[in-house]
């Protein structure tokens, strides 16, 4: 990537205060900040550049990182926050190639990070049941991702079934994820990684609860993301009083080869000890 913007590209103007304004650099229409700019001035200029507006105020000028983006996405859903997006791909093991199953859009937040980690090499295919979800992530994607011809979208209830076999990997950001776990058993090869993401406890346990009913998916473990930022200014050094605690629980399982000759067993990790930690104690495990 270019460290000088061009036309198109998604740029975040940084008051002096951090207050932080996402635009596109629309060639024929001003760019408004207490101000305005033409997109054609911010042509050429440098990433890390300090620009001034009609008014005379200052703004740091840069292209917005993932986690930048997010919150800034346009948006008629909650999306999947940053904090949650890194463990979703690494649990779920997004890897460059992979053919990917996403259940549920929303604004397209995962969809952008799905299509950067399985690369131009990869697929992603999206199910989303509702049409202005799902016509706001291709307007997002389009925006903030760019062309994407490995991504195909569905619109339609994926609990009547997939129609790909042999994939990789699925998300899953719905309501009742237990309800599509016959569907998704079918679409996903043996081995494969299957990630529900669900707001409430409930849900957790209904999840959980299915998932542990079959024989074809084991391997089962769920954790939530807490993120607490610190300020660190002169002698100054404390958390925030403020802190991104509780968005949603995800939920990490294996596609099995079904046992069909006995009732399901429970393949269920243990975070602790995969984490050299031994349950029964605070001590570390020898």
């Amino acid at each position: 990537m270019d460290s000088r913007l061009k036309a198109n590209d998604a740029v975040l103007f940084i008051d002096r205060k951090g207050r932080r304004y996402l635009k596109i650099l629309r060639p024929g229409k001003k760019i408004l900040i207490r101000g305005e700019m033409l997109p054609e001035d911010m042509i050429g200029v440098e990433e890390g550049s300090r620009v001034k507006f009609s008014t005379g105020e200052a703004f740091l000028v840069l292209r917005p990182t993932y986690a930048d983006l997010i919150p800034h996405l346009p948006r008629s859903s909650q999306v999947i926050y940053p904090k949650d997006t890194g463990p979703l791909l690494v649990w779920g093991d997004v890897f460059p190639g992979a053919t990917v199953i996403e259940g549920g859009t929303g604004a397209g937040a995962l969809t952008i990070a799905l299509l950067r980690a399985v690369g131009k090499e990869g697929r992603v295919i999206s199910y989303e049941l509702r049409e202005d979800f799902a016509d706001a992530a291709r307007k997002n994607v389009a925006a903030f991702f760019g062309d994407a011809p490995n991504w195909t979208l569905k619109v339609r209830d994926l609990y009547t079934g997939f129609d790909e076999t042999g994939v990789d990997r699925m998300f899953l950001d719905l309501a009742e994820p237990g309800r599509a776990l016959a569907v998704a058993a079918h679409a996903l090869r043996p081995g494969a990684v299957l990630v529900c993401y669900v707001p409430t406890a409930m849900q957790l346990k209904e999840t959980v609860d299915a998932l542990q009913a079959r024989s074809d998916f084991g391997e089962i473990e769920s954790f939530e993301t807490l993120l607490r930022h610190w300020q660190v200014k002169g002698m100054s050094v404390r958390p925030h009083f403020r802190m991104i605690a509780h968005s949603a629980f995800i939920i990490v399982s294996r596609r099995l080869v079904p046992n069909t000759a006995n009732p399901p067993e429970v393949f269920t990790s243990n975070n602790s000890e995969a984490n050299g930690i031994d349950p029964e104690s605070d001590e570390p495990a020898d």
